[in-house]
């Protein structure tokens, strides 16, 4: 298809250069992305600092995008030059509960990611971006947007439901909205009451300062009228599990989200565990159908995901340095 394209490379673990490319032409099933936007995840600051093992090198990181398909390849009907797509984050997982195959191909790990103005990627792997965001903002959906909403959906929260989200990342803030949406009362933690307010204006019913208070958990029983939470999205891991099995209800359900305080294992009391016969499961984003279902809430319910700030592809350092310190509120955006 001719033309160039520029990418930001991760060379070595931390070390990433910017370089330009001949574009790609689209092979069969395929289908050429002209990205407009990508955003910043966990994931891909852990992938930028080597942190994930046993993946290629020089490769393009992150795995959101959003852009216009240019070409396509032999056999692909998913998507024509013109639409406005978002890829999934698992290239292979299309529906169903994960399997080893579906979870094996993470665009930006193992495939070049949406770092880069023009990347190939599997068309049965791309959805049409909600017609109401712009690329900035449907460029966050397919890791944060999709992992808060299958949480969510797993839980099975309800209107009239008690949802804790801690701190104002990307996948907190995502679940924050689509809570409200859903009719749920949403408390939220966070270190800074800067941050809570703002957390307030955009719906959280309560917040707690874990900062302050710790034990936060004490708090969330005294909203609930000692029931505790229906669904609480750990995003901490090591420090924060304890705290949420103690704020969660009877029968109630806890997403493992995140390891922001630690991966190393978290004492699970078991007897806690089986008495108030807790759900905990582990999400690790989702399937296509996910990312489908989500595109429809969005565009059905006009819901807005939350930007922290836009960079242009040359700061991407500066926008993963943000994250690390995290000093920012909702999804950092890269313009391409």
């Amino acid at each position: 298809m001719g033309g160039v394209s520029k990418a930001m490379v991760l060379v070595g673990p931390g070390e990433l250069a910017l370089e330009a490319r001949p574009a790609p032409t689209p092979a069969t099933g395929e289908a050429v992305v002209r990205l407009r936007a990508t955003s910043v995840n966990f994931h891909d600051l852990i992938g930028v600092k080597g942190g994930l093992r046993g993946l290629p090198l020089p490769r393009v990181p992150f795995s959101d995008g959003c852009g216009e398909v240019v070409a396509v390849g032999e056999g692909v009907k998913r998507v024509k030059p013109g639409d406005r797509v978002i890829p999934n984050f698992f290239v292979k997982w299309i529906a169903g509960p994960p399997t080893p195959e579906a979870l094996a191909l993470v665009y930006g790990d193992q495939l070049d990611g949406c770092l880069q103005t023009h990347a190939r990627m599997s068309a049965d792997s791309l959805v049409l971006a909600p017609e109401h965001l712009s690329d900035a903002q449907a460029a966050t959906l397919g890791c944060a947007g999709v992992t808060a909403w299958r949480s969510l959906r797993e839980a099975q929260v309800k209107a009239g439901d008690t949802v804790v989200v801690q701190g104002t990342g990307g996948v907190s803030l995502y679940a924050l909205t689509l809570a409200k949406a859903l009719g749920a009362q949403v408390i939220a933690t966070s270190s800074s009451d800067a941050k809570l307010e703002r957390c307030r204006r955009l719906g959280a019913d309560e917040t707690v300062n874990y900062a302050t208070s710790p034990e936060w958990s004490r708090r969330v029983l005294e909203i609930t009228g000692r029931r505790g939470a229906d669904h609480i999205l750990d995003v901490g891991g090591q420090q924060t599990l304890p705290q949420s099995l103690k704020a969660v209800r009877l029968g109630g359900a806890i997403s493992v989200i995140g390891v922001l305080t630690g991966a190393e294992a978290a004492e699970v009391p078991v007897r806690t565990v089986m008495s108030k016969n807790l759900r905990i499961g582990g999400v690790t984003v989702g399937s296509r159908m996910d990312l489908e279902g989500l595109a429809r809430a969005m565009s059905v319910n006009r819901l807005e995901p939350v930007l922290d700030s836009e960079v242009a592809l040359e700061d991407v350092p500066d926008a993963l340095q943000r994250m690390e310190r995290q000093g920012h509120f909702g999804k950092i955006v890269v313009r391409l």
